[in-house]
């Protein structure tokens, strides 16, 4: 096992030889994501001793941790902020911006109101104008995280994302609902 430079001590970034920051290519990190997989996987080591073999297990494991932590937005955002020490405690303040949480209101009662209608359509805008609303907020995390180093502004980003993800949710319920 000496030809892999890699160890459990690594965080994520380290791990794939990439720059701590939010903005992140897929095709880089898939391919390197491969690259690991194919230096770990405990096939590879059947033949070795148990405790090599354990350590290709381990190694494996977190390769693909890390791999599903980077290649999602909002773990990967989460990640970069606690290695910066700054908890997003989505489970504990859920003190949003009065206009924030007002919105939330009007985007369920859309949802609703075109589960209702049996509404497709609606629910195609509603979609695409949350997948706007998302993408706004990754590029918005690009800013406070790579360029501004404005931790405190990014973790409410993360919160708001989370709220985001649960719309996302109840959009694909009422697009199953109607399906049914």
């Amino acid at each position: 096992m000496q030809s892999v430079d890699l160890n459990l001590q690594q965080n994520f970034f380290q791990l794939f030889g990439l720059h701590e920051q939010f903005r992140l290519e897929n095709v880089p990190l898939d391919e390197q994501y491969h690259s690991l997989q194919t230096q770990v996987h405990p096939d590879k080591f059947a033949h070795l001793s148990e405790v090599e073999k354990r350590v290709s297990m381990q190694l494996a494991t977190r390769v693909n941790e890390a791999y599903q932590t980077l290649r999602n937005p909002v773990r990967r955002a989460r990640y970069l902020l606690s290695l910066h020490g700054v908890d997003t405690q989505e489970e504990t303040n859920t003190s949003m911006p009065m206009s924030f949480l007002m919105e939330q209101m009007e985007w369920r009662e859309a949802v609703e109101e075109a589960q209702h209608a049996a509404d497709l359509d609606q629910l195609e805008k509603l979609e695409a104008r949350l997948q706007k609303e998302v993408s706004h907020l990754h590029k918005l995390l690009e800013v406070k995280i790579d360029d501004e180093h404005s931790y405190s502004a990014a973790a409410e980003a993360v919160r708001k994302l989370k709220f985001m993800e649960k719309l996302a949710e109840e959009i694909s319920s009422a697009f199953d609902a109607i399906d049914v």
